[in-house]
């Protein structure tokens, strides 16, 4: 009985990774074919590569949103940061249930939900102060903040409550004030947890496509704006070039964030029982 059960749980999950990766891999593959359409296979080829290199209208939506990435995981992982330091560290507050409530808000909120009311947000804003004077850069950055830091604060939430409070408790015993102990115990401590979140950020603000399109505006295009204006005219094979180079990079930074997870922990399980040694 337990035999069958494995079997099926592994032919399952073979199943679920080969439709999550073999659509992927075509596209890779279509990537480097040397026909115009799509579909049709016309050999080996890097000429959609170089076409895509001489296109300065994908590169300005690249650097745009690469910008935009960038200042969005930065502030996100801040934000997300301090957030859970305050649902987890700092115990029962006053408006702790509220402000959790708006903290996991955005993961559940629909994004069409929360693109338009940041659209309304933003219209009433330059209507009171005249700021926004325009939707682009600035209005897209803050969208994604508001929605990035929640996934960062669930991260930071899950790391603080799976590392417990030993190591941080002992080096208050010690005598050390509790801004040293934060700069010195929990944020080394929470760094896979931080690169992590920042990754996370990174990714859902370069692959946002219905907030973005909500608050942006005339000649601010990002990515997946680009990409989505030209899929509906019809498959493109720059597009598939393009579309291999960020998952080349993305599986990269996904790689090096876990190796440095992985050392994390094995520095944790350490520490643990070095400390465990000690006390017995």
């Amino acid at each position: 009985m337990y035999g069958k059960r494995s079997r099926f749980l592994t032919i399952m999950l073979t199943l679920g990774l080969a439709f999550f990766y073999i659509p992927m891999i075509l596209l890779i593959i279509y990537s480097f074919n040397y026909s115009k359409i799509v579909p049709v296979w016309g050999g080996w080829s890097l000429r959609w590569y170089e076409v895509l290199f001489q296109s300065e209208e994908v590169w300005s939506a690249v650097s745009l949103s690469l910008q935009i990435a960038f200042i969005n995981a930065t502030f996100a992982t801040i934000l997300g940061a301090l957030a859970g330091l305050a649902m987890v560290r700092f115990g029962r507050f006053r408006g702790r249930t509220l402000f959790g409530g708006m903290l996991v808000a955005p993961l559940v909120m629909p994004e069409v939900i929360t693109g338009l009311s940041l659209l309304v947000f933003f219209i009433s804003l330059n209507e009171l102060v005249g700021w926004p004077a325009e939707r682009g850069f600035t209005t897209i950055t803050i969208a994604h903040i508001t929605f990035s830091m929640a996934f960062v604060a669930v991260t930071i939430q899950a790391r603080l409550t799976g590392m417990g409070e030993d190591l941080e408790e002992a080096a208050a015993d010690l005598g050390a004030k509790p801004f040293k102990v934060l700069t010195a115990i929990t944020l080394p401590r929470l760094t896979p947890a931080l690169i992590s979140g920042w990754l996370l950020a990174f990714t859902l603000s370069l692959d946002d496509l219905v907030i973005a399109s909500f608050v942006t505006g005339p000649g601010a295009n990002t990515l997946p704006i680009l990409i989505f204006s030209r899929i509906r005219l019809g498959l493109r094979p720059d597009i598939n070039a393009l579309a291999t180079i960020i998952i080349l990079v993305i599986s990269i930074c996904v790689l090096i964030a876990a190796i440095l997870m992985f050392r994390q922990q094995r520095a944790d399980l350490r520490d643990q029982q070095m400390a465990a040694g000690e006390n017995s």
